[in-house]
């Protein structure tokens, strides 16, 4: 169990345990597990229960003879086919006990027949002069079978008596009642049926003793859940797959246009890609560059200190080689008329029903059927009957109804939901509000809120409308959100630094501009991520 407990924790299958020691002895055993302090102990011992011998189960191997033909059964079929059994052995045994009463009434009725005629028996007998014709001068004069005939040669002196001949005919009258009880019991299956019952609660009265096995509730079912405190957190994931969950409080508050506070620490050649808000209880639908979905609950992902780079994320998914997330949404629950609204780079959309993505299979699921040189980007969760926007890098918007994209399966491909130029792709897309601003923020830092109504509706797979004028000091266009008066928006660059402002702080403006300055950047660090956060207020 130590060794493969330490084979786990090399291999990174299991992580988080700092030590590892033995500590059995003459009283019994003990195996010391020691954790990091931002580990969360429930997850790594349900790994355990997973990966080690610490929990085994242990199968039942239910090959048996059925017709002569060896099967393997389940448990009703085993209960099905002993009861079958039992019936075929108590059928055979009554039939056999009742033959055998029978057999012994014909006898007892001949040796009736022998007392009622007792001085005509004795005289054919004595005038008989072999065994042979004695038997058959009885069978001939008292129409009686060879069988009865050989049991009244067969009797002793003794028997004659009137006593003999009163338990002779009581053994008469008990074994009729016999053959009659015998009869009644092959006649009536239900009467089979409580003999078996009868049968085996003689068994178990006999021979059973009390249980040996302690039943009691499966400790390493229980949901981790129940354990856990619901808790806001912020939960990021840098371009070589680490991710890490911490408190939303770790980022204070700050005022536009401020420097930001390190979100975390990240390799040189590193960033952060993805950064979005959630609680403890979340399911976080993780989903990838090739088109599949993973699903994770938020407290799996280990919590970390706002510097720590965090655990690589092929140590949480099954990820297939050269597939990276994307696009992460958190999901409370998988409720009917909710959907999952996808957009992929290259301006393809999808509107599946969210109740498809409800299973935990290890393995994935297929969200889109991607085109060999498309990814999806961003998904969205929707009712079906809203509106929706798509932002590009280049700086154009389109805002169609989502009713013009009809529910697809899992594995359906999508329609066209706008269209190109040469070099373009889409960068974000949003669920509208009416109480909504659009924000857009780009790579040089730079972002503006526009009222909604300046985005006509259009159809879906138009050019769409200018969102952002897009220049050198701008740079391209790196997100698009929906947001409204009195959240706060963060944002993180390349280098992992990363700004908590107020929403109310960026300027209303209209499309067609640049828009202000949100968070100055060096000269080689991009924003490359933002998420929006409700505002904590002092009661909070």
């Amino acid at each position: 169990l130590v060794e493969t407990i330490a084979n786990l924790v090399r291999d990174k299958v299991i992580d988080g345990i700092t030590d590892l020691r033995d500590e059995s002895d003459r009283t019994g055993m003990r195996v010391v597990i020691e954790l990091r302090r931002d580990v969360n102990a429930d997850v790594v011992l349900n790994q355990l229960y997973k990966h080690t011998q610490l929990q085994d189960s242990f199968g039942v191997n239910m090959l048996a003879l059925v017709d002569g033909r060896p099967r393997v059964l389940n448990l009703q079929e085993v209960l099905r086919l002993y009861l079958a059994h039992q019936k075929d052995v108590i059928t055979r045994r009554t039939q056999f006990e009742l033959e055998k009463a029978r057999a012994r009434a014909h006898i007892l009725e001949g040796l009736k027949i022998a007392l009622d005629n007792l001085d005509a028996v004795i005289a054919t007998i004595r005038r008989s002069q072999t065994v042979d014709i004695a038997r058959t001068a009885l069978m001939d004069g008292f129409y009686l079978s060879e069988k009865q005939s050989q049991a009244i040669l067969d009797m002793r002196l003794q028997r004659l008596t009137g006593l003999e001949r009163a338990k002779i005919e009581q053994e008469y009258k008990d074994i009729m009642e016999t053959i009659e009880l015998l009869e009644s019991i092959l006649a009536d299956e239900h009467k089979v049926m409580n003999i078996i019952k009868e049968e085996l609660l003689d068994v178990k009265k006999r021979f059973g003793d009390d249980r040996r096995t302690v039943i009691t509730s499966d400790v390493s079912k229980l949901e981790v859940e129940d354990l856990i405190a619901v808790e806001d957190v912020v939960i990021t994931i840098t371009h070589q797959g680490y991710i890490k969950r911490l408190n939303i409080d770790t980022y204070r508050s700050q005022k536009r246009g401020g420097r930001g506070v390190t979100g975390m620490g990240t390799k040189e050649e590193d960033f952060v890609v993805h950064l979005f808000v959630a609680t403890t209880h979340h399911n976080i639908l993780f989903f990838t560059n090739r088109g599949r979905v993973y699903r994770l609950k938020a407290y799996e992902i280990a919590e970390a200190s706002r510097t720590a780079k965090g655990t690589a994320v092929v140590n949480l998914l099954p990820l297939e080689q050269n597939e990276k997330i994307t696009a992460v949404i958190p999901i409370k629950e998988f409720a009917e008329k909710r959907f999952l609204f996808m957009a992929t780079r290259k301006g393809i959309v999808k509107k599946t029903e969210l109740t498809e993505f409800d299973t935990a299979r290890k393995g994935g699921l297929i969200a889109i059927n991607l085109d060999e040189d498309d990814d999806l980007i961003d998904v969205k969760l929707t009712n079906g009957e809203q509106h929706i926007i798509l932002g590009t890098r280049d700086g154009m918007a389109i805002h169609f109804a989502e009713k013009e994209v009809r529910v697809m399966g899992r594995t359906a491909h999508g329609v066209k939901g706008i269209s190109l130029d040469d070099g373009d792709v889409v960068v974000g897309v949003d669920v509208v509000k009416p109480d909504n601003e659009v924000l857009t923020v780009s790579e040089e830092g730079y972002g503006k809120r526009t009222l909604v109504r300046e985005y006509r509706t259009q159809s879906r797979g138009g050019k769409g409308v200018i969102n952002l004028k897009v220049t050198e000091k701008t740079g391209k266009v790196v997100g698009l959100k929906l947001v409204r008066p009195g959240q706060e928006l963060m944002l993180i660059t390349s280098d992992g630094i990363v700004i908590r402002i107020e929403i109310d702080e960026i300027s209303v403006i209209s499309r067609n501009t640049q828009g202000v300055t949100l968070m100055r950047t060096s000269a080689e660090d991009k924003v490359v991520a933002l998420a929006t956060v409700e505002k904590k207020t002092d009661s909070d």
